[in-house]
């Protein structure tokens, strides 16, 4: 006869939350052990692509990685994908490059 297992907390629906996998004890018998959610790389939020170099953890696991696991050496490195990054610095580039046009402009307009 197959052994019946119940799921040892209060949660009797098969929701995302209450995932579980059987596993035999050293005493014989079947038994539930809950699976914890695997948290998502992080992702960009201007482009939406992944962040390459950043392990994926949940905030209580982030405390405890080393820097190292969770930025990348560049600026708004683990937050900004590097396409983000080029694309603020080429748009700051071309702003400033419009400023300066604008004053060579009205300097010659005051010429004339």
């Amino acid at each position: 006869m197959v052994q019946r297992i119940t799921y040892r907390r209060r949660l009797s629906y098969n929701t995302k939350s209450n995932r579980v996998k059987k596993v035999r004890t050293p005493g014989g018998k079947l038994v539930f052990q809950y699976l914890k959610k695997r948290p998502t790389v992080p992702k960009c939020p201007m482009t939406g692509l992944k962040l390459k170099g950043v392990r994926p953890a949940t905030n209580q696991e982030k405390t405890r990685l080393s820097k190292r696991l969770k930025t990348v050496n560049r600026s708004y490195g683990g937050v900004l994908s590097h396409k983000a990054v080029r694309e603020k610095i080429v748009r700051a580039f071309l702003i400033e490059e419009r400023k300066i046009v604008m004053k060579v402009l009205k300097a010659q307009g005051v010429k004339a």
